[in-house]
């Protein structure tokens, strides 16, 4: 058994590690912290975690998070920063669900986040935690960068393409839509009901801060991958659908096998039949990515569809798949929920 923390408990990645965490068999949540919420305890914020937590959220204090094995931090970008020296310097085994170590570049961290980076000799050590590339660095990383729930998406649509030089990596497209759950847990008017019921739309298509995040693991692939990428936001609470559209270099490839080969031995990973079309219904609440392939009228068009929860695999639960790498658990463990329908 191993004991955890978590750093910014109250928003939806937070609580969503709660739900999760409270159920696996081999972790106990020992400390869950909230500057704002201190001494207030975590069933009375979050009600749907009455009768299985018993914790009161307290005050983020390193000699108290350096005795547990593992600590996530759900906290808003630049704040994991300030702690996570003196916790990597104790030995501590962080899980980072921000996006503070994703990119290798600072200039260009600072640039796509509009702030200084204050831990800059830890981004060297800190391993992408995409479990289905880098599950052997994960097993001995100290620091985990989880990747952010658009880039999951995306990535794991287009690895099998760029893995195997089947497409132009230049000519990259991605149209992904996001659940209001994904602009997290705070007070805007843009994210009121009144404002994106009944509609649908486009943001930040000048240039999103999740595309050099996908672009520096797609270019790990295939060197000078580039991406067009405009998210959307969809009038629902939980889920992503990204449709990726690729231009083929050869002919003949039997591009579902490919995928099917690709990830057959990834838990987590559902390549459907050829000319399906995932929904984002069928994944609410897993750690599932469930993945689609067509070829519209057998010309030079790759569309790959791929949908995931974004406080799931695309946050929290693939956090948690993070650990159980880390620890030398079963990779599913704790993670194995069937989707909600309806």
């Amino acid at each position: 058994m191993i004991r955890v923390g978590i750093v910014g408990g109250t928003g939806y990645t937070g609580v969503e590690l709660l739900r999760l965490l409270v159920n696996h068999p081999q972790a106990e949540v020992s400390i869950i912290t909230s500057r704002a919420e201190d001494g207030v305890q975590v069933s009375e914020l979050y009600p749907s975690l009455r009768g299985f937590l018993n914790l009161a959220f307290s005050r983020p204090d390193v000699e108290a998070l350096a005795e547990l094995d593992v600590v996530f931090f759900a906290t808003p970008h630049g704040v994991a920063q300030n702690m996570m020296p003196s916790l990597i310097e104790r030995g501590v085994r962080v899980i980072d669900l921000s996006a503070d170590f994703r990119l290798r570049d600072r200039v260009q961290w600072e640039h796509w986040y509009n702030q200084p980076h204050t831990a800059p000799e830890l981004i060297d050590l800190a391993v992408y935690g995409l479990p289905e590339i880098n599950r052997t660095a994960i097993r001995d990383a100290q620091l985990i960068a989880c990747p952010g729930c658009y880039p999951t998406a995306i990535q794991l649509g287009f690895l099998p393409l760029l893995e195997n030089n089947l497409v132009d990596p230049t000519r990259l497209i991605a149209s992904a839509a996001s659940g209001a759950s994904g602009a997290g847990r705070q007070a805007k008017v843009d994210n009121l009901l009144t404002e994106i019921g009944d509609s649908f739309k486009a943001y930040a298509s000048y240039g999103h801060r999740h595309l050099p995040e996908i672009e520096q693991v797609l270019g790990d692939v295939q060197t000078g991958a580039q991406l067009t990428f405009v998210p959307h936001l969809l009038p629902i609470i939980r889920g992503i659908h990204a449709t990726l559209f690729s231009t083929l270099q050869q002919d003949g490839v039997d591009l579902q096998s490919l995928y099917e080969q690709r990830y057959k031995d990834e838990p987590f990973v559902d390549v459907m039949p050829m000319g399906s079309h995932p929904q984002t219904r069928t994944v609410k609440s897993s750690n599932v990515c469930r993945i689609a392939l067509q070829q519209p009228q057998q010309r030079d068009t790759v569309v790959v569809m791929s949908v995931i929860d974004n406080l799931t695999k695309g946050s929290s639960g693939q956090a948690i798949q993070n650990m159980n790498i880390m620890f030398g658990f079963e990779e599913t463990l704790g993670l194995n929920q069937v989707a909600l329908l309806p």
